[in-house]
């Protein structure tokens, strides 16, 4: 062990936990006023629970000895109560504690559940969300963190890379945001898009009522998203050498990239360069650099983030103007469709050049001479965007059935600050 990785890894773990609370802040400014609480600590209370269950059990599933690359299980892990805490386990991050590797794992195993809330904000139960996000993180990140991390995972033994989460959080949360936002359904008086015939004054106002009620806090948190990311994906070396350094560059600019050039999408496209816009494409831009952050190479960092915020945009315009699908916060056109992008972009730009990150040699994509990277990447894309989005699909109706998803129409018209938490943002009287 060295004592200047462990320090590292620790900052890191520190800077992936900030990212919980700042993604509060981001999600709480894009909703409307009455919901902001809940938002907020919907967040909170999903780092403290997975916290717990990433303790009991999680860890285990991920990290423990590998049942045929399916999933994991060592008795030794459950409860952490047979982890010695001066042990090294050289297969999963061979310069720093397991038990650190432990705590830093938890901290992207509590972020991944908190992205879904997006999709559905302003109109689930606290009671069944927290059902769902335990059943959640046991039957649909677990095994899809056990195939793409644990050294005989399958999908990691096919091939497939994902340096800090594009596959394991951004796909999986990004897709199983989606299926939330198809059960749980539209928001009361969200118009369907292309009903720009309504008739009444009421209809055109609830059309328009869904505006940000705080893009300060959605800056805020996007400027903490950002500075958490470089633990997210820096730490993601477990170590402090080049590889550390490499990613922590090739995130900020994937970032600056896609901030810019969503910035411009919606400058053509709306006629103005909104704030929330620049926001949400520098968020883009993280997910999408962050299975590759270790892998690619200055210039290939700045293509995939200037490509992220485009096709991000395309996608959450279209959302919102062509299709019935009330996903409040575009997690799926940002956290999905970013991180399908990026998952495959690593097939196409990795470069060995860059050199070896833990447990893993360094490896080619396909603009580098190995087009097997692209289809190993292709595999794993195939198979965790299907398992995440009907596996969270069926998990959604099994919890309605004895806890039901959506609030009642009285409670979503008070907001749910109110309704679930009996408490208000502002006291401005």
């Amino acid at each position: 062990m060295a004592a200047g990785d462990i320090a590292w890894v620790i900052t890191a773990t520190a800077l992936v936990m900030l990212m919980t609370p700042a993604l509060g802040f981001f999600y709480g400014g894009l909703v409307r006023k009455k919901n902001l609480v809940s938002t907020i600590v919907q967040c909170f209370v999903i780092f403290a629970v997975i916290s717990i269950v990433w303790a009991l059990w999680g860890y285990c599933l991920v990290f423990g000895t590998s049942i045929n690359g399916i999933i994991g299980f060592s008795p030794g892990l459950l409860g952490m109560s047979g982890l010695d805490i001066h042990a090294v386990n050289t297969a999963l991050a061979p310069q720093v504690p397991e038990l650190l590797y432990f705590a830093f794992q938890l901290k992207f195993a509590a972020i991944t559940p908190a992205l879904i809330i997006g999709a559905c904000a302003e109109r689930i139960r606290f009671k069944s969300l927290l059902i769902f996000m335990v059943l959640w993180s046991t039957l649909i990140y677990a095994p899809i963190a056990h195939w793409v991390w644990n050294p005989d995972g399958w999908l990691r033994s096919l091939g497939a890379i994902d340096f800090a989460g594009g596959i394991v959080v951004h796909i999986s949360a990004g897709l199983s945001a989606l299926a939330a936002a198809l059960v749980v359904g539209r928001r009361k008086g969200c118009a369907v898009p292309w009903q720009s015939h309504m008739k009444s004054l009421d209809q055109k106002a609830n059309a328009t009522e869904f505006k940000p009620t705080n893009i300060p806090f959605v800056l805020l948190g996007a400027a903490l998203l950002w500075f958490g990311w470089f633990g997210f994906n820096a730490g993601s070396a477990l170590a402090a050498n080049d590889i550390a350094v490499s990613a922590l560059v090739t995130t900020n600019l994937a970032a600056a990239a896609a901030a810019v050039s969503w910035m411009m999408a919606d400058w053509l496209i709306k006629g103005k360069p909104s704030a929330v816009g620049i926001a949400v494409g520098a968020v883009v831009g993280l997910v999408a650099i962050t299975p590759a952050a270790g892998y690619v190479n200055v210039s290939s960092a700045l293509i995939i983030g200037l490509a992220a915020g485009v096709i991000s945009n395309l996608v959450a315009n279209w959302r919102a103007g062509r299709s019935r699908i009330d996903d409040t916060l575009d997690v799926f056109a940002c956290h999905g469709v970013g991180g399908l992008w990026g998952s495959i972009a690593t097939g196409l730009f990795a470069s060995a050049a860059i050199g070896v990150t833990t447990g893993v040699p360094g490896v080619n994509g396909l603009f580098f001479g190995n087009p097997g990277q692209l289809v190993a990447q292709l595999v794993a894309v195939a198979v965790v965007v299907p398992f995440a989005f009907f596996g969270s699909y069926l998990l959604l109706k099994l919890v309605n059935v004895f806890s039901p998803l959506r609030v009642s129409e009285e409670a979503e018209d008070a907001g749910l600050d109110l309704s679930e938490h009996g408490e208000e943002a502002y006291q401005l009287d």
